[in-house]
């Protein structure tokens, strides 16, 4: 079986792009990072890969709001390959900025008349929020978080509150199994600031599509590879492998089996 290609595409302001890489070449993958300019130039690169991942950072300085230069520009631009990319059966994640790119762009859920069905927001604090979260996930059919629980990851956003444009919206993603990470405690119980640090709708704190082979999240699983990464390893004891890295093995895999 050929080594599973992730495609790691990067914009001006993309800052987590190393990581990712680094992350799939741990579990036996191999990532490319790519400028978008690249990609725009020939979309039909993406024939080549097998995983898309649109890093975190602040795409275009989040001039307009956090993701949305970058969501528009795929929109113009690439909509036509995502789209071939997404029905292929091949996996697309998104993480922090670019989970709100996916968002904006409609690769989760797509738009109705009126737009966007959802939005990541201003965090109810009114701040930037930095700090480590725990997360309760609900796999489904996500390949993803395939046998992942209960895991820690930091968080770094300052739009990262979810929230629907109507109530019904949610209570649908959840009957469609899409709510595919919550924030919750150290003992997996929901509950306001800081357990959920945005104020996120229902503690959502990532979402799949449909299919489940798109996901996108606002934590970071890229920043919690190694075990030392955690600020109480010493204190908890040293697992070995930090939480995230199952999520790109998971990935990986997906293609191996």
């Amino acid at each position: 079986m050929p080594t599973p290609q992730a495609l790691i595409l990067r914009a001006p302001g993309t800052n987590c792009d190393h990581e990712v890489q680094t992350a799939f070449e741990m579990v036996g993958g191999r990532g490319t990072r790519l400028h978008l300019n690249a990609l725009r130039e020939n979309p039909k690169q993406l024939r080549d890969y097998q995983i898309l991942v649109l890093p975190g950072g602040f795409s275009y300085g989040d001039d307009v709001g956090a993701g949305k230069v970058q969501a528009l520009y795929m929109q113009h631009f690439l909509a036509d390959a995502m789209r071939k990319f997404r029905d292929q059966e091949k996996l697309i994640l998104g993480i922090c900025n670019g989970f709100q790119v996916m968002l904006k762009a409609g690769l989760l859920m797509p738009p109705d008349e009126d737009g966007p069905l959802a939005t990541l927001t201003n965090n109810d604090s009114g701040h930037y929020e930095d700090r480590w979260i725990h997360l309760q996930a609900t796999p489904g059919k996500c390949p993803f978080l395939k046998g992942i629980d209960r895991v820690a990851m930091p968080v770094g956003h300052g739009e990262g509150k979810f929230v629907c444009r109507k109530e019904w919206i949610a209570k649908g993603l959840e009957q469609a199994g899409q709510v595919a990470l919550r924030y919750v405690d150290t003992n997996g119980a929901r509950g306001g600031y800081p357990t959920n640090p945005n104020g996120a709708q229902d503690d959502i704190a990532g979402i799949c599509d449909a299919t489940g082979r798109a996901l996108g999240l606002m934590p970071h699983p890229d920043r919690h590879l190694f075990p030392t990464q955690h600020p109480q390893w010493t204190r908890h004891g040293l697992k070995s492998e930090g939480d995230g890295l199952q999520l790109f093995r998971n990935a990986v895999e997906f293609f191996k089996e």
